[in-house]
């Protein structure tokens, strides 16, 4: 990947640039985050003028490596105020790659009620009116530009939602079946895109693993290497591919860790009805599938296809999502959770803040618990514009300000997904302290805490939750880099020749010879680089905290969070 595209959205101009050294061997977050770091100014107003998104694909994104395909989508977020890096599967990160594209930047804004969209392709950059795409949903809009521009284009782009300019609006992609839900979901970023007026984004390369790799022979031995490793472990090998994330439900259920009636109690009495056990049963039933690649070159197929009763299809349905709708509201009908699910998909929202930010109505009595059709006609209204949906729309944290709540489970303005802290503590100390406000992908502590992968960290007891938030952020910095699946980290953390073949796959890539501690530093590097800015942009260690409630006993095993503010200041002691 050679050259870095910039397009100005004021202009209508774009530039092509050599990579310069110092981001040679960044990709992904790494890439997005030390653009975002050397040229958004930290205070700017995420909506106006000064702010940037950028993409990029991953450093082994567009090769055989397995399970590569992920891009990375970074700015300035209007749902923290802080760095944001919030990272998608689907087709396009591979396409990017195969362009020679190491990032996209987009910056300016367009005149006011003017949409265009981008065309990449191996003749070149073209900007084109987009004016007919405003108001449409995002599986119209792709479906209109695979058939404009052909079926096996990468489409990018944004919903209502994010022509509205609202706080949890999202950036889609879509898969090799067309399917625009693939998302770049949490922090706001489809605002952005919005608010410089680019509708889409299509990028149409034939290639799909051609991306240049330096020593052929021993990054093909590497990459096969890695599959082994990815398929001989049971939860990437076995679990995923049978039943998706959602194979979660029942599992952090057991754990009393399954927050429900918005972070009320630990455990769900309807969970098994929203499970992935549930899901696979019904869409093997109905002709859908079980297990679904979400990119060309996925191993784990965690994806799902769920055909709905009125003839649609959602996919997939992650674990987070089916929490979201499903035991945070009390709801226990995976049709309506699948519906939901499909609107949000189609409006562009983040489907765990939009879900946290219904549980916020529920809590302030504007539509009642478990009621599964006032959610779904609010989450209507949002893609309608109205003034209830503009503010849902804006998320959890706003809509409990507009509705007298304080019973809300944000960190830094972005709501925590589907772990109660209490009960899953290390997930706690990464909610609290990841620059990117409450995110599980983070540091993804459920690992150690209740699947005891790579050891075992009590998860209701608070020695060692640091350490593991700690390493975990590090090691996370570091794959989102890669271009790899955050779930590869599952058999890395078990098999001790796990990261040293993915810095095996880098270094015959690159014709390097890094370390794996050289890849441990690149992690700290990042973390380093998104602190800073968040710093800059005003945030203090006392953003890293949970909000007061969690210092309640939940149900059933009665416990709090308990972690104290000094050892959650002593997480970025490297």
């Amino acid at each position: 990947m050679s050259k870095i595209i910039r397009i100005n959205m004021t202009t209508q101009e774009i530039k092509v640039e050599e990579v310069n050294d110092e981001y040679k061997m960044l990709g992904g977050r790494a890439l997005t985050s030390k653009i975002v770091f050397d040229e958004v100014p930290a205070a700017c107003e995420p909506l106006g003028k000064y702010n940037k998104l950028v993409f990029a694909p991953g450093l082994l994104s567009g090769t055989s490596a397995p399970s590569s395909g992920r891009l990375s989508v970074g700015g300035k977020s209007p749902l923290t105020g802080g760095i944001k890096e919030s990272n998608a599967g689907g087709i396009s990160a591979q396409k990017f790659a195969n362009l020679g594209i190491k990032a996209l930047v987009v910056e300016g804004q367009a005149e006011k009620g003017k949409y265009f969209l981008l065309k990449l392709s191996e003749e070149g950059q073209k900007i084109l009116p987009a004016d007919d795409l405003v108001g449409k949903g995002t599986y119209e809009i792709t479906e209109i530009l695979r058939e404009r521009f052909g079926r096996k284009v990468g489409v990018i782009t944004i919903g209502p939602a994010g022509d509205m300019l609202m706080a949890n609006a999202g950036i889609a992609t879509n898969d090799a079946e067309g399917n625009s839900s693939r998302y770049a979901g949490r922090g706001g970023l489809g605002a952005v895109m919005g608010s410089k007026g680019l509708k889409a984004i299509v990028i149409d390369s034939a290639r799909t693993f051609d991306a240049p790799v330096h020593d052929k022979e021993r990054f093909k031995a590497a990459a096969k290497k890695f599959a082994d490793i990815l398929l001989k472990h049971p939860v990437c090998g076995e679990g995923l591919p049978a039943f998706g994330t959602n194979i979660l439900m029942n599992i952090i259920n057991e754990a009393g860790a399954l927050p429900t009636r918005n972070f009320s109690r630990g455990r769900f009495e309807k969970a098994n009805e929203v499970s992935g056990e549930k899901l696979a049963e019904v869409a093997k039933a109905r002709g859908g599938k079980a297990t679904h690649a979400c990119h060309p070159g996925c191993v784990m197929r965690c994806s799902n296809v769920y055909p709905m009763p009125d003839g649609k299809v959602c996919s997939p349905i992650e674990y987070e999502s089916a929490w979201a709708f499903g035991p945070h509201l009390e709801v226990g009908d995976l049709d309506a959770v699948a519906k939901m699910n499909y609107i949000c998909n189609d409006i562009g929202l983040d489907t765990i803040e939009a879900g946290a930010a219904l549980g916020v109505l529920m809590e302030a009595e504007i539509i009642p618990w478990g009621d599964a059709k006032a959610a779904i006609k609010v989450l209507e209204e949002i893609g309608q514009g109205t003034p209830l949906g503009r503010i849902v729309g804006q998320g959890a944290s706003f809509t409990g300000k507009a509705f007298g709540v304080t019973k809300v489970a944000s960190v830094k303005g972005q709501h925590m997904p589907a772990y109660d802290p209490r009960t899953c503590k290390g997930n706690g100390v990464t909610y609290a302290t990841t620059p990117m406000g409450a995110d599980h992908t983070a540091g993804y502590a459920v690992t150690a805490n209740i699947l005891k992968v790579g050891g075992f960290v009590d998860p209701l007891k608070k020695e060692g939750q640091v350490e593991l938030s700690r390493n975990l952020q590090v090691a996370t910095a570091a794959v989102d880099s890669t271009g790899l699946c955050l779930f590869v980290a599952f058999a890395i953390l078990d098999n001790p020749e796990g990261l040293p073949t993915i810095v095996e796959m880098l270094n015959a890539q690159y014709g390097l010879e890094l370390t794996v501690e050289d890849v441990v530093t690149l992690g700290q590097k990042i973390l380093k680089v998104e602190r800073e800015f968040n710093k800059q942009a005003g945030f203090t260690n006392v953003h890293d905290r949970l909000p007061e409630f969690f210092n309640e006993d939940l149900p059933p095993h009665n416990v709090n969070f308990g972690i104290t503010n000094e050892e959650l200041d002593e997480v970025f002691n490297f």
